[in-house]
């Protein structure tokens, strides 16, 4: 659907006898317009028939991390206790932010529940998931507080020296204020949830809904907090090293690759996706299991590919696609996501998945 198109649908939803002169006087468009828009959502399946008769929404839920990152590096070496000359980027960042930008962009519903700081960079925030047709009304807006942060300090090499990261405002995703979306949370298909919201809320999820739960790591050491109750996921996406971190099994060859993927099915996952790197994902659901290579591509900026293979493999499972489709369809999102400069490519797209598919036949 269209940005244009969800707000016509939003508003039907709310009041589902409202009339196509109310709905162009809150687009501030013709009524012709909104006709035409109508007769689309029609022909989507999103209204049934006449009178409005709303089709259950297939969305998909994000709980996780939402903040602001910024980028300092220096022109030249760095200098301890003195200024460095050099560039700042600032962008919208947060592995559960990121996973929920790059699904809108492969035409997903997808509701972000998130925490943020009633401060400026809440507000871009929110106006940036707008743009992009991520509800983020069910988040948390916390008073007094400003939206997390995260700082890194690259040398001139690119290399990543210090980075500071200001995110104990996730700490107010507490277990009563999951408790408050429970209906959002048992209307989705699917829930992604990463590993910066609190140990105990997770754990709560995982125990009291019984949606398909796909788990994005993080980090070694925010992964520890989901090891004892690992098997509750549906789908896990660690890279190695948290791999290693969650099963103790040291991965030196294909045979511990295999074992590693083991234990997490013994355990009850249904889907494993390891990733590794420049030598690409293995991938288990316990009957069929390989290791498929990187796409071919021209590398710029390494970040945000692990939240875009996390949006195909989501997307793939929405479409009811097997773990070796799902599998090329997050290395293809992986691939997108590297060859640009940004975070979130601009070329995120299903029509881009296809063609990158296509060329590495």
């Amino acid at each position: 659907m269209t940005n244009r198109e969800k707000e016509i649908l939003k508003w039907i939803e709310e009041n589902p006898f409202i009339s196509q002169s109310e709905l162009a006087e809150k687009a501030d468009i013709a009524r012709s317009s909104v006709a035409v828009h109508i007769s689309n959502l029609i022909k989507k399946g999103k209204i049934i028939g006449k009178g409005y008769i709303i089709q259950k929404k297939s969305f998909v839920s994000v709980i996780g991390g939402t903040n602001i990152d910024i980028s300092a590096q220096s022109y030249s070496s760095l200098k301890d206790y003195d200024s460095n000359p050099g560039k700042v980027s600032t962008s919208f960042g947060g592995v559960g932010r990121n996973i929920a930008d790059n699904l809108s962009r492969l035409n997903q519903d997808v509701e972000l529940i998130t925490v943020l700081g009633d401060d400026f960079n809440g507000e871009e925030i929110k106006r940036n998931c707008k743009s992009l047709g991520i509800n983020i009304s069910n988040s948390l807006t916390i008073p007094n507080s400003p939206t997390s942060t995260y700082i890194s300090i690259l040398d001139d090499n690119n290399d990543m020296k210090l980075a500071i990261s200001a995110m104990d405002l996730y700490d107010n995703l507490s277990i009563d204020f999951i408790k408050s979306k429970k209906e959002i949370l048992d209307e989705s298909k699917l829930c992604i949830i990463d590993t910066n919201i609190p140990k105990e809320t997770i754990e709560y999820i995982v125990n009291n809904f019984s949606i398909p739960l796909f788990l994005d790591c993080v980090s070694t050491t925010k992964a520890l907090k989901i090891k004892e109750f690992i098997g509750k996921f549906h789908t896990i996406k660690p890279n190695q090293l948290e791999a290693e971190t969650l099963s103790g099994i040291s991965i030196i060859d294909q045979t511990s690759l295999q074992e590693c993927a083991n234990f997490f099915i013994q355990k009850g996952v249904k889907q494993v996706f390891i990733s590794l790197g420049e030598k690409g994902v293995f991938y288990s659901n316990g009957e069929i299991c390989g290791h498929m290579k990187p796409f071919r591509t021209k590398v710029i900026n390494t970040t945000g590919a692990g939240d875009a293979f996390m949006s195909g493999i989501a997307y793939s499972y929405l479409e009811n696609l097997d773990i070796i489709e799902s599998c090329k369809n997050g290395i293809a999102c992986a691939a997108i996501a590297i060859s640009s400069e940004k975070t979130i490519s601009d070329n995120m797209s299903l029509e881009n998945i296809n063609r990158i598919k296509e060329e590495n036949l």
